[in-house]
C-alpha cells in the first residue's frame, strides 16, 4: 500500500508536521510526503497544453509527483488554514492538477486508473472556518481520483495549544489511518483487473 502526502505548511516542525508524523506512524506499507513549500514545483501556467495532450509543459519535479499520485492507494491533503483557505503553497503544486481536469473535460480521458482513498488534516489558529479549505481539499483529492475521502481532521486552536496535544484531532488521526489502511474496497473481484 502507498500514500501520498501533500504537506502545505512551510513549518518544518510545525503543527501540520506533527500531526502529518503522527498519522504516517499508524500507516501500512510506504508513505511519501511532497513538502510543497520546499518542492520546487512550480504553478499551472495556463499553456493549455494538456488541452491536447496528456501531461505539463512545465519540466520540474512535478513530473515525478504524477507518477506517486499514479501509484497511491491513498492521497492525504495536509494544510495550515490561512484565511479559511489551504495554503499558498499547496495550492500552487495542487494548480498543476489542471492537466487531470483538462483530461476529462476536454480530451475525455481518464488520467488517472485506479480509484484511491483520501483524508484531510487542517490546522489553524482558531480564526475563520475550516470549512472552505475542506471544500477546496476534496476538489483537488476528486482531480486525483480520489472517490472516498474521510471527514477532515481539523486542530482548529493552535494559537493556544500545539495540535499534538489535541486529543480530539489525534484520535480522528487513528480512525483515518484505520480508515486508509482497509483497501479492501478498492480491490478487484477475483479474476478482474482494474484496467
Amino acid at each position: 500500500m502507498k500514500t501520498l502526502i501533500f504537506n502545505g505548511s512551510p513549518r518544518k516542525n510545525g503543527d501540520t508536521a506533527a500531526l502529518i508524523r503522527i498519522l504516517a506512524a499508524n500507516l501500512k506499507g510506504d508513505v511519501e510526503v511532497v513538502e510543497t513549500a520546499s518542492a520546487n514545483i512550480r504553478p499551472c501556467r495556463d499553456c493549455r497544453k494538456c488541452w491536447k495532450e496528456p501531461g505539463c509543459s512545465i519540466k520540474d519535479r512535478m513530473r515525478g509527483v504524477y507518477d506517486s499520485i499514479d501509484a497511491a492507494d491513498n492521497i492525504v491533503i495536509a494544510s495550515p488554514i490561512w484565511f479559511s483557505e489551504l495554503s499558498a503553497p499547496l495550492m500552487n503544486v495542487l494548480s498543476r492538477l489542471q492537466t487531470y481536469y483538462c483530461a476529462r473535460a476536454f480530451r475525455k480521458e481518464e488520467p488517472i486508473r485506479k480509484p484511491k482513498r483520501g483524508a484531510v488534516i487542517l490546522v489553524g489558529g482558531g480564526d475563520g472556518s475550516a470549512d472552505r479549505a475542506f471544500e477546496t481539499a476534496k476538489i483537488l483529492l476528486h482531480q486525483m481520483h480520489t472517490v472516498d475521502i474521510f471527514p477532515p481532521i481539523v486542530s482548529h486552536n493552535t494559537n493556544r495549544q500545539p495540535a499534538e496535544k489535541d486529543m480530539a484531532a489525534i484520535s480522528g488521526l487513528g480512525v483515518a489511518a484505520a480508515f486508509l489502511n482497509a483497501l479492501a474496497a478498492f480491490e478487484p473481484p477475483e479474476g478482474e483487473g482494474t484496467a
